[in-house]
């Protein structure tokens, strides 16, 4: 029985009690910078009931038992894995590619004079399924400007390691590729062997990206060579205000002179201490 004031959730039998509740909460906030406020104690119970099943486990505290004894971690980045959401399309939110192709395209290549700069480093912060970052190489491999695609080097990070998976393989269902522009889903898509109406992307594409699982909660980047643009879009909804501005100011840092920061169209920096100029809505740049 649970003691006055105390709710529980059930799933499958399960039941996840405010207590509990909280204990995912701080230790998802701990491990991720994701803050879970009291309307997702449905959605946590409801993931995390499926890690329970899969265990054979009979209690969420038994659960987080696993977890936080897990020394190899791979728990924790199921834990993780299971509460992500991972919303996206091919060109989302276009204003940033136009902006990208217009601006920061000229921009960045006027600056890298130097024989041995010539790379275009581009970071997709929480790329989810991957069609971030391929809306990123389809526009710098379609841009003439740009002599050879050894110059395009785009790093997709993201938390959950079933998303890399997917996003590696390159492959999407038919409505998916249909945002693309005429142009490029020629260029760049192919249909999948198999017979279902699956497309991949192309050789060309996928090679100028490379995917890896990265925590933005990292105390410090470890980035060897600084980024002339950085997408973290839709990513920082998930954090509180401390949080945002200790990313903020990473990104920051891990950014080249005149390089660029763009969000997501529900974000902002408002309230946040930063050193980067405003520029336009949901774009900042890193000027010394």
């Amino acid at each position: 029985m649970n003691g006055a004031g105390t709710q529980t959730a059930y799933t499958g039998g399960f039941t996840l009690s405010d207590r509990e509740f909280q204990m995912f909460r701080d230790l998802i906030f701990e491990k991720s910078g994701i803050n879970l406020h009291d309307g997702k104690k449905e959605l946590l119970r409801t993931r995390l009931g499926k890690r329970l099943r899969s265990h054979g486990i009979n209690t969420f505290r038994e659960y987080y038992d696993l977890v936080r004894d897990d020394r190899s971690g791979d728990e924790l980045v199921s834990l993780l894995d299971a509460i992500s959401t991972n919303i996206t399309s091919f060109f989302r939110e276009i204003n940033h590619f136009n902006f990208l192709r217009e601006t920061v395209i000229p921009e960045t290549l006027e600056r890298k004079k130097a024989p041995s700069d010539q790379e275009l480093r581009v970071w997709s912060a929480g790329c989810s399924s991957g069609e971030e970052p391929y809306s990123l190489a389809f526009t710098l491999l379609e841009d003439a400007r740009i002599p050879s695609s050894n110059q395009i080097k785009i790093l997709a990070t993201d938390i959950s390691l079933r998303m890399l998976e997917r996003a590696a393989q390159g492959l999407y269902p038919e409505e998916r590729v249909g945002t693309v522009p005429a142009a490029a889903r020629k260029r760049f898509f192919e249909k999948a062997p198999g017979g279902a109406q699956n497309y991949r992307v192309r050789e060309e594409a996928r090679r100028v990206v490379h995917f890896k699982r990265f925590n933005l909660m990292t105390a410090a980047f470890p980035f060897k060579r600084r980024f002339d643009l950085i997408f973290c879009r839709n990513v920082m909804i998930y954090f509180d205000k401390p949080t945002q501005e200790a990313l903020v100011n990473k990104f920051y840092q891990a950014l080249a002179n005149g390089g660029y920061l763009m969000i997501g169209h529900s974000e902002s920096l408002t309230g946040i201490q930063h050193k980067f100029r405003y520029i336009r809505p949901t774009i900042y740049k890193r000027m010394d």
